[in-house]
């Protein structure tokens, strides 16, 4: 085989056993409630929030890190560290530890994912990049599409403990030859790493947030300390945009949101991820809670989702390629809008799987791939060359710090009105706003048209969570 097809095995195994763990972690999601029954909803939602504000925050300074140390060194460390992490999720004797375990986990995915198509790409000839992208982007689209059955099944065979240890029989093989595979590659002229304080000050204030959103039903929300996380969060978000505005080495580069496509785009999808990645768990939570399917049952019914999305994916980058992002984006926040209204107003305390759940989550499925699509395309088409792969990573870390909010909301809702059908029928029609607002935000799209743009080093940050779901 030659070399260039096995570079893509190695990378897109990695790319493979990222993409698993964002999809196999949902469907576990309940299990885990089960083995931790002490801990409240809030608690355990951790385990998902703690991860995802982790793996926003370091997208972008990894990216810059593998830049100057090599990105070799920096895609093995990733990969090393999250098996470590994965191990040490699978042991965790308590929610504490498995939180603590899933936020190193977070950094080596953070650390994998702007290195993977970076070293991939120089592998191929110009004419074939093309290809070497949809089929890296395709791995992934697989894999988000077995995770819920997967998972499901090795919760039936052993416990959620297993869907965490199957990552060493994903990443192993992939780590053994990657070491003697893959070329060292970095930039002579790579972007100053970010300044430490504004990650700090980003992780704070969307830590202080979630803790208010997330406990506020617990600890009352006129309580001091709800009260305190509030104001904590609006304080170290305003200093962090102040910090953003002054600094000479920001984590978010604020002139970028003067480009119309990329501004438009990025807040479409912040909105849009709101609605998505609670209804990622709000449904999981639901087969196994109110309809009382076995967790291999939930998986299996939760993939035709996923399987959607990933069809409607590269079909919504040719469509934009066409017509534009925004033939693309309004109708699949739309589509969107009406599987989850589906979900509000169809699905009820009697199972009634094939008339009523599969219809909404195929329109939910589609509405993705296609929503997700167009926005992830039009946030870097109208970007300078030197800037393609900063603002690819602020585009998905402002997504990735939505599922935080969205999540944070749904446990929220979910404590205060008991995991009941009333409440879920609450929760899905409230993301009826979340697709509405992203096809609102996308009508601000024009026809964007991509530059000549060379740099491809973190091209895989913006695919990853286009395609990821």
């Amino acid at each position: 085989m030659q070399r260039k097809w096995l570079v893509l095995a190695v990378t897109s195994v990695a790319v493979f056993m990222s993409f698993l763990d964002a999809t196999i972690v949902n469907i576990a999601f309940p299990s885990i409630h089960a083995s931790f029954s002490s801990a409240s909803l809030g608690d355990l939602s951790w385990v998902i929030n703690a991860y995802n504000i982790v793996f926003a925050s370091l997208l972008v300074p990894a990216g810059r890190l593998a830049d100057r140390v090599g990105r070799k060194r920096v895609f093995l460390g990733g990969v090393l560290l999250f098996l470590v992490a994965s191990v040490s999720c699978g042991l965790a004797p308590t929610v504490g530890v498995l939180t603590a375990a899933r936020v190193v986990q977070a950094a080596g995915a953070a650390a994998l994912v702007p290195t993977s198509l970076g070293l991939l790409l120089p592998e191929f000839p110009l004419e074939q990049r093309a290809t070497a992208t949809a089929l890296w982007g395709a791995t992934g689209g697989i894999a988000a599409a077995t995770g819920p059955a997967l998972g499901g099944v090795l919760i039936a065979a052993f416990d959620w403990r297993a869907v965490f240890f199957v990552n060493l029989f994903i990443g192993l093989p992939a780590l053994i030859p990657a070491r003697r595979l893959l070329r060292e590659l970095r930039e002579e002229h790579a972007a100053a790493f970010p300044s430490p304080l504004g990650i700090a000050l980003l992780v704070g204030a969307i830590g202080s947030l979630s803790l208010a959103i997330v406990e506020g039903g617990t600890w009352g929300w006129g309580s001091p300390r709800i009260v305190g996380a509030f104001a904590a969060a609006a304080i170290l978000g305003v200093a962090f945009v102040w910090q953003s505005a002054r600094s000479t080495r920001p984590l978010v580069e604020l002139s970028l949101f003067r480009v119309r496509s990329f501004a438009v785009a990025t807040l479409g999808a912040f909105i849009f991820a709101l609605s998505f990645f609670a209804l990622l768990l709000s449904n999981a939570l639901f087969l196994t809670g109110v309809w009382h399917y076995s967790t291999i049952k939930a998986g299996i019914a939760l993939t035709p989702g996923p399987l959607m999305a990933t069809t409607f994916s590269p079909i919504a980058g040719k469509l934009a390629d066409r017509f534009g992002q925004r033939v693309v984006a309004v109708p699949g926040g739309l589509v969107f809008a009406l599987g989850t209204l589906l979900f509000a107003t169809r699905v009820g305390a009697v199972p009634h799987y094939a008339t009523e759940f599969l219809p909404a989550t195929l329109l939910t499925g589609a509405g993705v791939g296609l929503t997700f699509g167009g926005f992830a395309s039009a946030a870097v088409a109208e970007l300078p060359r030197d800037r393609f792969s900063t603002g690819s990573g602020i585009f998905s870390m402002f997504r990735q710090l939505a599922a935080v909010i969205g999540i944070a909301i749904l446990v929220a809702l979910l404590d205060a009105g008991g995991a009941t059908v009333a409440t879920f029928q609450h929760v899905w029609a409230l993301m009826i706003g979340g697709g509405i607002g992203s096809a609102l935000a996308a009508l601000g799209l024009g026809r964007v048209h991509a530059r000549n743009i060379e740099s491809v080093d973190d091209l895989a940050v913006d695919t990853f969570e286009a395609l990821a779901e």
